[in-house]
């Protein structure tokens, strides 16, 4: 049964890799012949395992296999996307190959490139849909157009969306997917527009609106979204910054036409209010820091280079590292905050801070009051002890992870700073850091293990550490 649904996701996986063909042919790029390769390949292998399976298919889809078809869906489309990479010479070591595409599928936007624009376009589409495959997640949409995986459908979906709880909009998880994806594209199409409208191409728009909507942050430029204009930059920050809202409130807004439901949301107005604060806090800042910069400008960058932090998209028009060191560590706090659960973005994300200082307030009260019943509350309702328990859980291990995971960092030989910041980066899918992995540095000068090392942080990351964590448990394995 997991060997079918796999089959399923490798031959999507070649499909995807298809739409990347007629991009090569329009430029008349090199990469055209490895695309469709590597594309048609990926189909022949994907769907011969899947109809080779598809006898013996079992049915009774329980939790414990969708939270290994998750990860290892994750781990066969990384291994599978990043062969067109090697093939056409783009990327030609494999253990980079593996780490951008990695980088790609859990939206994380880190990159080892050093000369984007000499890529064919080809290969720059394919690294951006990476971004927009997965961030709504492969798995949804592998529920969403094919039917197929509708009994037990459930259990991937837990499995995958990002957020303490996953929140279905209807009944019928298959339909819920449908809806999601719908506002997705949705949404995409429109930033394509209104960057075609400042004057952007069509490919660089729909590179960058696959890009922001997925909270990815790969661009087709070096220099990043700092390559366009001011114009452009505010297209970006807003649609980053809806990205990064609970797509479920998106949806209510949109499609219902109910805006009361976004605003009446707790975890949505601390996360605007938050990033109006900081926005406003950090311009003063660079205003007065950097010499010979515009209010406007340090307005811009500063709302750009949060919301990008923020939303865990990584895009960068601004090296904050450069602007004050407070500046700097207030950013690294951020590496660690992400947007709104059930949203495209990684990191911690806004409800389970909010979780967290609501429930240190409580114990500190119920010090005075033992005996004296105060729950948690969110958004007017008790949050039950399990999620609150799920939470203190998943805080604890993510920075017990990045303490691990910047220790084995350094032990390669990395400096601290560029240590802790790739680890923070990966872990929280953000992809620039803070020191030799800022937003204007890269990842091509870290060791291979290091590398492979990052992506499993990505996965973790990108799978809200349990779905990946409950693997290595002997309980996970046994039959009763």
């Amino acid at each position: 049964m997991i060997l079918n649904i796999l089959g399923m996701l490798v031959a999507i996986s070649g499909a995807c890799m298809l739409m990347s063909v007629p991009f090569s042919w329009y430029y008349q790029t090199n990469d055209l012949l490895p695309l469709l390769g590597s594309s048609l390949g990926s189909m022949i292998l994907g769907g011969t395992v899947w109809y080779a399976t598809q006898k013996n298919r079992n049915t009774d889809l329980r939790r414990r296999d969708g939270y290994l078809i998750v990860s290892l869906g994750w781990i066969v489309m990384s291994l599978i996307g990043a062969i067109p990479y090697v093939v056409s010479g783009a990327i030609p070591s494999y253990t980079d190959a593996f780490f951008e595409t990695m980088s790609g599928f859990t939206t994380t936007g880190a990159s080892i490139l050093n000369d984007i624009e000499s890529l064919p376009q080809g290969i720059l589409f394919w690294r951006s849909m990476t971004h927009w495959i997965g961030g709504m997640g492969i798995i949804v949409l592998t529920i969403a157009i094919l039917p197929l995986l509708g009994i037990g459908g459930m259990q991937l979906y837990a499995a995958e969306v990002p957020g303490p709880t996953p929140d279905k909009l209807t009944p019928r998880v298959t339909e819920t997917a449908r809806r999601l994806w719908a506002i997705y594209v949705s949404l995409t199409l429109l930033e394509v527009i209104f960057l075609m409208f400042g004057g952007m191409s069509f490919f660089d728009s729909v590179c960058h609106s696959m890009a922001t909507l997925s909270t990815g942050g790969f661009s087709t430029k070096q220099a990043s979204v700092a390559a366009f204009s001011p114009y452009i930059q505010y297209v970006v920050i807003i649609f980053m910054f809806v990205a990064g809202i609970n797509f479920s409130l998106t949806y209510f807004a949109i499609a219902k036409q109910n805006p009361k439901r976004l605003l009446k949301n707790e975890e949505f107005r601390w996360y605007f209010y938050g990033v109006v604060a900081l926005t406003v806090l950090v311009t003063l800042v660079v205003y007065f820091a950097v010499e010979g910069i515009s209010l406007e400008q340090a307005f811009r960058d500063s709302l750009f280079q949060i919301v990008a932090i923020v939303t865990t998209t990584g895009f960068a028009t601004a090296d904050y590292t450069s602007w004050a060191t407070c500046v700097t560590f207030l950013f690294f706090i951020l590496l660690f905050v992400g947007g709104s659960a059930g949203s495209t973005s990684g990191g911690i994300k806004v409800v389970r801070f909010l979780v967290l200082f609501k429930n240190a307030y409580l114990e500190v009260k119920r010090q005075i009051h033992p005996k004296a019943i105060l729950p948690v509350r969110f958004n007017g309702k008790a949050v039950s002890p399990v999620v609150v328990g799920n939470i203190l859980a998943f805080f604890l291990l993510f920075i017990l992870i990045f303490v691990a995971g910047s220790f084995v960092m350094a032990a390669m030989g990395l400096d601290f700073l560029t240590a802790v910041g790739a680890v923070a980066a990966s872990l929280g899918n953000i992809g620039p850091g803070i020191g030799g992995v800022g937003p204007m540095d890269n990842y091509a000068n870290i060791p291979d293990a290091g590398k492979w090392f990052l992506s499993f942080l990505m996965l973790l990351g990108r799978l809200e550490l349990f779905t990946v964590l409950i693997l290595f448990m002997p309980f996970f394995w046994r039959k009763s």
